[in-house]
């Protein structure tokens, strides 16, 4: 499997991420187990995680996605095999059991964070450290368009950075990244960084797949380019959605049948189901599963560095990852090009 450094980074890492916010909710630590074994039998070197997987965040399994992580790695011996990234949590007044409801992006409540991570993942450092979400006033997870009247007091980006260099220096962390961010947000790090000679971001982890495309039209491809900020994009299935299983059984056993719909509402409206139907179609007709397609398709894209692939089950995994070896027609992608033109990101 193709692997590629990590914008300004000397992290080499696979082009598909093992994205594990399943383990401690819809995996157990069997399972879990199962599946990083099986992810680098297939190549694959680099794991994703986060401080409050699995997901949905609830009390009684936060944590649970990096001790079950930590346990594989102190059974196996593998840290030396693997880049390991873990992300931070920003503020969210509705987990208040994260870090005794103290988490945002200052000094302090970082530091308190990585040491909690490093202590469950059973390690002594983090490849690849990023930010969850901002700090200040950023529309997302499907919160609509950017409105200032919601401003709120936040952590300045220049304070995030200097506590983040200072973890490097004690070689707690290798480099660092965001997630969740908008083309103002990577730019202002890198220009911060720059300015007051402070750490550099190396990655940017956002949401990404056939019905969300925002990144090709938010400048954000560009800014990356240009910048050399590597885009490791989640979600590719968007939520299963884009495995077409919910058009083939309403009901079919998955995070959105099996959780709260308020809890993912942009994976549910109308024009998500539609533009599933159309991409779902033009797979069939052309010999592929709807996964396959949609997989294949984010793999081919020149800006996304790594696409973090999360499963259930090793069938899953294992289709997701044997999606890489497709090659899309040019009328394939040329139709998908006009299906997104009639469902533009019907995901936000």
């Amino acid at each position: 499997m193709k692997k590629t450094i990590l914008g300004t980074s000397n992290l080499n890492v696979s082009a598909i991420c093992l994205g594990t916010m399943t383990f401690g909710e819809q995996n157990s630590e069997a399972e879990a187990h199962s599946q990083l074994d099986y992810a680098l039998e297939r190549g694959i070197n680099f794991i994703d995680t986060a401080e409050m997987y699995p997901v949905p965040a609830r009390a009684e399994t936060s944590g649970a996605t990096e001790r079950f992580i930590g346990s594989w790695l102190k059974k196996t011996g593998k840290r030396g095999d693997v880049v390991l990234a873990t992300k931070v949590a920003g503020p969210n007044p509705n987990m208040r059991w994260v870090r005794g409801g103290k988490h945002d992006l200052d000094p302090a409540d970082i530091r308190a964070a990585l040491e909690a991570s490093l202590e469950r993942l059973q390690t002594d450092h983090i490849d690849l450290y990023q930010l969850h979400w901002p700090s200040r006033n950023v529309p997302i997870f499907g919160a609509g368009l950017f409105n200032p009247r919601k401003e709120r007091s936040c952590v300045a980006i220049e304070d995030t950075l200097a506590a983040l260099g200072q973890l490097i220096d004690a070689g707690k962390i290798g480099h660092i990244g965001v997630s969740n961010e908008s083309a103002w947000g990577v730019c202002e790090f890198i220009k911060q960084s720059e300015l007051k000679g402070l750490p550099r971001i190396a990655t940017l982890q956002n949401l990404y797949n056939l019905a969300a495309r925002s990144h090709e039209t938010g400048l954000l491809d560009e800014v990356c380019f240009r910048e050399n900020v590597a885009l490791l994009a989640y979600s590719p299935l968007a939520f299963g959605q884009l495995s077409a299983k919910y058009l083939d059984n309403p009901k079919a056993h998955g995070r959105l049948t099996i959780f709260p719909p308020t809890w993912s509402p942009r994976y549910l409206q109308p024009a998500v189901l539609s533009a599933v139907q159309e991409y779902a179609a033009l797979a069939r007709a052309n010999g592929m599963t709807p996964a396959a397609m949609a997989m294949a398709w984010c793999y081919s894209r020149w800006f996304v560095a790594s696409t973090i692939v999360g499963a259930t089950s090793l069938a899953q995994l294992k289709e997701n990852i044997d999606a890489y070896s497709l090659t899309l027609p040019d009328n394939v992608l040329k139709e998908i090009d006009v299906i997104h033109a009639r469902w533009t990101n019907p995901i936000t």
